[in-house]
């Protein structure tokens, strides 16, 4: 276990609260990255005072291995238009910043209002690609790590908290 439960959730109100006053004011589109960050933007959203709504992207790069493949596809995109609105993309986890960075230069082209990273993990000794992220759950070390929305060949996402990823669970799934 790399990360407990109440660990996640008292880091998640506290990201809730900055991300609320920074917002004071303002209507917030928060912009889930599936499939691994649904688990965190509903625990997040319960947490914002600030109205806000919804819309998700599905953005592949891994397929079932533990180390991107570097290609990115979008394989669902945004179904409301975000031109001048207030958009925070809801990331569970920036590994390369391979992924985000595209994400970041595809929504920037669509002209938001403004654009904010909220990613609830980040390994920054894994970074390819610099990516400016607003708000930070947790760092950490570089390794394959699942629950809490992460998996691994599709397993592992219910576990509710953030553990490292074992030879004998990579046995298990393959």
């Amino acid at each position: 276990m790399l990360i407990e439960e109440t660990a996640l959730r008292a880091r998640i109100a506290e990201l809730g609260q900055e991300i609320s006053a920074e917002y004071a004011g303002r209507e917030l589109l928060l912009v889930g990255v599936l499939k691994g960050a649904v688990f965190f933007m509903a625990d997040l959203m319960r947490h914002l005072t600030v109205p806000c709504e919804v819309d998700f992207m599905a953005i592949s790069s891994y397929g079932a291995a533990t180390d991107s493949s570097g290609v990115v596809r979008i394989l669902k995109d945004l179904d409301i238009n975000i031109e001048d609105r207030h958009v925070l993309i809801v990331e569970d986890i920036i590994d390369s910043g391979l992924t985000l960075s595209y994400l970041v230069r595809n929504l920037e082209s669509r002209s938001p209002a403004t654009l904010e990273i909220c990613a609830l993990l980040t390994k920054p000794e894994r970074r390819e690609q610099d990516v400016d992220v607003r708000w930070i759950g947790f760092e950490i070390p570089n390794r394959f790590v699942i629950g809490y929305g992460l998996d691994f060949a599709e397993r592992y996402r219910n576990l509710p908290y953030v553990g490292v990823l074992s030879d004998e669970l990579v046995a298990e799934a393959t």
